[in-house]
């Protein structure tokens, strides 16, 4: 800490900020090769664990809202991966299926967690165990930011 305050590098929140920009970084051109974002990736990656899910199912997963979500999937189903198929018992929902160039995909991507693991010069025992601590904060400021919303909610 500065006379001034908190230094940069004393924030929490920088050293996961700039985490995330590491981690993209060695994902980008694995990415870049399969013609994918890493937003897409993670769509696609719910998809590959449970097929069909809804748009709503796959924003909860990936702690997405759907005014962000429609656009990746509108694209990741431009590009054929995906197709988006409206529930005939409610059409508000919407469910997501995987093509088979989007099936064939995962094969091509399979190498990807073993490079992450490589690249991070840690242990599986060690990335499982900071993994399951970011999880926990994580869960913890969305528990926090609902209470926020919600007494807001009641104080108006």
């Amino acid at each position: 800490m500065t006379e001034q305050g908190p230094d940069l590098n004393d924030f929490l929140c920088f050293a996961v900020y700039s985490a995330g920009n590491a981690f993209n970084k060695v994902y980008r051109p694995m990415l870049d090769a399969l013609g994918l974002t890493y937003a897409q990736y993670l769509v696609l990656a719910a998809l590959w664990e449970k097929d069909g899910l809804t748009v709503g199912q796959i924003g909860e997963r990936l702690f997405l809202e759907s005014s962000t979500l429609s656009p990746l999937l509108k694209r990741l189903e431009a590009a054929g991966h995906v197709r988006r198929q409206r529930d005939p018992a409610d059409e508000r929902v919407v469910h997501v299926h995987l093509t088979e160039q989007g099936r064939t995909l995962r094969r091509k991507a399979e190498h990807i967690p073993g490079c992450l693991v490589a690249a991070s010069g840690m242990s599986l025992d060690q990335l499982r165990t900071m993994k399951s601590e970011i999880e926990k904060l994580r869960d913890a400021f969305n528990r926090h930011a609902s209470d926020i919303e919600a007494s807001q909610a009641n104080a108006a």
